[in-house]
């Protein structure tokens, strides 16, 4: 995969803020879509929490018709819909009517994460059975037309469904012939190669190319300094929900707050993964992190406190990226 052929796209989670109501994330999301779009990204995909402070979107399918209502071109997608959490069918409907609405521009990523704490799971009427490759397939069979009963509105051509790979999910993606897309904990195992490689081979004798995604938080500042400093709001979020088990809403650098040896630990390992830099730096890490998987895309997924300097960075990630050789 030549570097001028990998496609860049965003993620954005919907994160709050400290001091600000939930909506004010929601309509945040909206203007970084215009941007992305305006700024020549891919794909700008919204994410799925349930009962989480630090994150505003629970509803996909309605925060991507708001996207696509006031975007033109991108491709706005899932990032993704927890099949644990809902019928196929319904899922099946909610795409078929944003493809209907926006045709040529809906993307269907799916997971299989559970909700975040134990009411939540509850909540959801979750049982926690793992039928996340037989839901897949039912799903797949009422956007296709296969199903004993038919999705409405019927499409001649469906949504494109993504695979949100965790655990056994690069295999599942393989044998269905669905891209995939990996991030996290994922790309951080060191039998990720191999794994990529499987998959890629289960496409192939599935029928399918092979299509492999790659997202992770990418920070781009005046300088190495800077840019890991705009890192901190998240991964000190990710620390308090590692050591308390809430996932807190972002808050300023500056802030003061105890730390425990555990989080300080959680927070300097999560800078660390972040690709954060001035745009010699970030175009240097993101050439190795490609190299590697042989990704055909970047879905980046940051975010930080700062709206400006998270408008800077999409901005400076869009402009290196155009200059890539």
């Amino acid at each position: 995969m030549s570097p001028t052929s990998v496609r860049l796209s965003l993620l954005d989670r919907s994160r709050t803020r400290a001091g600000e109501p939930d909506g004010a994330a929601l309509r945040h999301t909206v203007e970084r879509a215009e941007q992305a779009e305006a700024l020549g990204y891919h794909r700008f995909w919204v994410a799925e929490h349930h009962a989480v402070p630090g994150v505003a979107s629970g509803s996909p399918p309605v925060l991507m018709a708001a996207v696509a209502a006031r975007t033109g071109r991108i491709r706005v997608g899932s990032g993704g819909v927890m099949l644990p959490n809902h019928q196929p069918l319904v899922v099946a409907e909610q795409f078929a009517m944003l493809e209907a609405l926006f045709p040529g521009r809906i993307d269907l990523g799916v997971g299989r994460s559970l909700g975040f704490t134990a009411p939540v799971r509850e909540a959801l009427r979750s049982d926690g059975a793992d039928t996340f490759a037989d839901d897949l397939a039912e799903l797949r069979s009422y956007l296709d037309g296969r199903a004993p009963v038919t999705a409405r509105p019927r499409l001649d051509h469906p949504p494109p469904v993504f695979v949100l790979a965790t655990g056994r999910g690069l295999a599942v993606a393989g044998d269905a012939g669905l891209p995939v897309v990996l991030g996290g904990p994922v790309l951080d195992d060191s039998a990720a190669g191999e794994r990529i490689t499987d998959y890629r081979s289960r496409a192939r004798a599935a029928g399918a190319e092979p299509y492999v995604v790659v997202s992770l938080d990418v920070l781009v500042a005046d300088s190495v300094g800077a840019a890991h400093e705009l890192a901190i709001p998240e991964a000190w979020a990710l620390a308090a929900a590692r050591t308390t088990g809430a996932f807190p809403a972002l808050e300023p650098v500056d802030v003061e707050r105890p730390v425990t040896a555990r989080q300080r630990e959680v927070v300097d390992a999560a800078v660390g993964r972040t690709i954060a830099g001035d745009e010699t730096t970030v175009s240097a890490r993101l050439d190795e992190l490609l190299a590697h998987t042989g990704a055909d895309e970047l879905l980046a997924s940051t975010s930080t406190f700062d709206r400006d300097a998270l408008r800077e960075s999409d901005t400076r990630l869009a402009r290196l990226w155009a200059r890539r050789p």
